[in-house]
């Protein structure tokens, strides 16, 4: 065999190998996806297919502001907390103090917001590495919430035309969780890829000093990450509200976990080592079929938790192995 065949031949296998690295998570993704196909029909019927993106709208609104924050290197462990804020707040300014939906929906995301940023003031003007500032700011939002409601949860009727974030159809076809999941979605992957401000906070992520050597404001990227990710957390909070009817504190909780699950699976896909949005849905999709698929089958509630925690191992694990995340 000639030197040029083997290296030829050398060639086509390290190609094979990154488009497996590029490609496996959405290879699992199918996978699982024909697994419970085979083990029960009503997995692929039209309903239940869009019966998952309803369920998994909300966390694909989170997960895409925790992207942002992880593209830049940052970690935010206040969404849950934060969702259940804004979905509190956003019920007491409608049912408590009688306002208009825009203006309660309007000022439950400034809330957040505004959280958001003091998480990235601590980060940036007192060196509190995110991880830190994010899970203590996570109680502070979950006292908020519990100075405002009582620690109860809000039940009562809310006006007709919030319930359509959750109910309404957009042309009487396609429901409106996924048109703004979609929106949110596509959004975030705007900014990420098509502006300065995207790409300065990849760059920030990728490499902080090489970043700041180039002349990139590290600290206002990181602000703004943080920012945006409790923005994303906030209009989360709001989806789940106008879902369940009710104002809950504790509702967001569980979306802390998935969110990151979602986010560490999708920087094994496309451009293995990065956050992306498109990597985030692939995960936030697994996610939703593991949901799904195992209540089809009956699988007990308990089950299902094992499974989202062996998710997360398995995602954590290949980043960190890979040396795809930093954690200080």
């Amino acid at each position: 065999m000639s030197a040029t065949t083997t290296s030829a031949s050398v060639a086509r296998r390290v190609d094979y190998g990154a488009l497996a690295a590029r490609y496996g998570t959405v290879g699992a993704a199918l996978l699982i996806f024909v697994v419970f196909a085979l083990a029960s029909g009503r997995f692929v019927s039209a309903a239940n297919i869009g019966n998952i993106l309803v369920q998994i709208s909300v966390l694909m609104v989170i997960s895409s502001g925790v992207t942002v924050a992880v593209a830049s290197g940052e970690f935010d462990l206040s969404v849950g907390q934060i969702a259940g804020l804004s979905g509190v707040l956003v019920a007491g300014l409608m049912a408590w103090s009688g306002l208009p939906i825009a203006l309660a929906i309007v000022l439950a995301i400034l809330a957040g917001v505004v959280l958001g940023a003091i998480s990235g003031l601590l980060v940036t003007r007192l060196r509190i590495p995110s991880l830190i500032a994010t899970l203590a700011m996570g109680p502070i939002a979950l006292g908020l919430n519990y100075a405002y409601d009582g620690g109860d949860s809000i039940y009562t009727e809310f006006p007709k035309p919030f319930y359509l974030i959750a109910t309404g159809h957009l042309f009487g076809l396609i429901p409106v969780p996924i048109v703004i999941a979609a929106v949110v979605v596509s959004a975030f992957y705007i900014l990420i890829n098509r502006t300065r401000v995207g790409r300065a906070l990849v760059a920030t992520g990728s490499n902080l000093q090489a970043a700041r050597l180039s002349g990139i404001n590290v600290n206002r990227c990181r602000l703004i990450a943080l920012t945006l990710s409790a923005l994303g957390a906030t209009m989360g909070g709001i989806m789940l509200t106008a879902r369940l009817g009710t104002g809950q504190p504790g509702a967001g909780e569980p979306y802390l976990m998935d969110s990151l699950t979602a986010v560490f699976l999708g920087m094994t896909a496309f451009k293995p080592g990065r956050a992306t949005v498109q990597g985030t849905l692939v995960g936030v999709v697994i996610i939703g079929m593991l949901d799904n698929g195992l209540n089809l089958l009956g699988a007990p509630f308990y089950l299902q938790n094992e499974v989202r925690g062996v998710v997360m191992i398995a995602a954590v694990s290949l980043a960190v192995l890979r040396g795809e995340i930093r954690f200080f």
